[in-house]
């Protein structure tokens, strides 16, 4: 007979339901921010633990054995009872002192937060701060981040979110690749130059298309999913590519062009849970990010 979950450390559950929700090690270690092996070796304890095989090693991933797949709706409650408990606290708590951790994009985490976070240290040096640049979708309901810079809409339930405004978009090239290329005057010249696109990610390309430009991903002369990278490349001059208008028209190292370009802008959006939405230091945090966010938008 296997032990009672409630016998298990919690850490080995939670490895235990990021490898079946992600079907593969590889998955759940990015979805744990941890290394294959550590979560290889926290699949083996937990099954050692249990006495049972939660697995099957297959080709592609991992999947769930009978008693994996049975113990995976429990393990789920054990979860969602863990992040209530957590928010229950936090939200109790007064104390200004303590930590908020806050998510972003890696292109906000890396161009936009950094002297904002600055500035709240300084006004809050009681408040520690913590930031994941991720462009994954952290869970605010368990805890995962307290406050969410998104560039959507959040749909959560219980989650208290508020639109800070819309961030307007603009092409750019370095002075440095205008020099060697030319300015392009006309639409049609901008065609003929360099671009630089996403490796996995179509969005550019659906953008292209949405104003009638029929270009695929082989278009792009460099291509990087991580968005910061990839702003890194256009500063250097591997070609033309997009930014949020603030961070572009305050580096020197870049020029805008084609400003009628029709560009969406991006919504801008924070977001917390309710709970934690009754803890002073989050709420303190949360005015800062809002004044602080509030220059980018229109």
């Amino acid at each position: 007979m296997p032990k009672r979950l409630a016998q298990i450390d919690w850490s080995l559950i939670q490895a235990f339901l990021a490898v079946a929700e992600g079907g593969s090690l590889s998955a759940a270690a990015r979805t744990m921010r941890q290394s294959q092996p550590t979560l290889g070796r926290q699949v083996q304890a937990i099954e050692a633990s249990l006495g049972v095989t939660l697995f099957r090693r297959e080709r592609r991933g991992m999947a769930l054995t009978e008693a994996g797949a049975a113990l995976l709706e429990p393990a789920r409650t054990m979860l969602d009872a863990a992040g209530r408990l957590a928010l229950i606290a936090a939200g109790e708590a007064e104390d200004m002192h303590g930590t908020v951790r806050i998510t972003a994009s890696v292109f906000v985490s890396h161009h936009v937060l950094p002297p904002i976070l600055a500035r709240l240290r300084q006004a809050a040096p009681e408040i520690a701060l913590d930031l994941v640049a991720s462009d994954a979708s952290d869970n605010l309901l368990f805890r995962e981040a307290d406050i969410a810079v998104r560039m959507y809409r959040p749909d959560q339930l219980d989650i208290v979110a508020r639109h800070l405004g819309d961030v307007a978009l603009g092409l750019f090239g370095a002075k440095s690749y205008f020099d060697r290329r030319g300015r392009p005057a006309t639409l049609d010249e901008l065609r003929s130059h360099d671009f630089v696109g996403y490796d996995t990610s179509d969005l550019i390309i659906r953008g292209f298309r949405g104003f009638g430009w029929q270009v695929d991903r082989d278009w792009f002369a460099v291509r990087c999913d991580n968005q910061s990278a990839n702003w890194e490349l256009v500063r250097a001059g591997c070609g033309l590519g997009f930014a949020q208008l603030h961070t572009g028209l305050a580096d020197p190292s870049v020029e805008r062009v084609a400003a009628d370009l029709p560009l969406p802008p991006l919504p801008l959006w924070l977001a917390t849970h309710d709970r934690l939405w009754r803890t002073g230091r989050v709420r303190l945090v949360w005015t800062h990010l809002a004044e602080g966010l509030a220059p980018l938008v229109s």
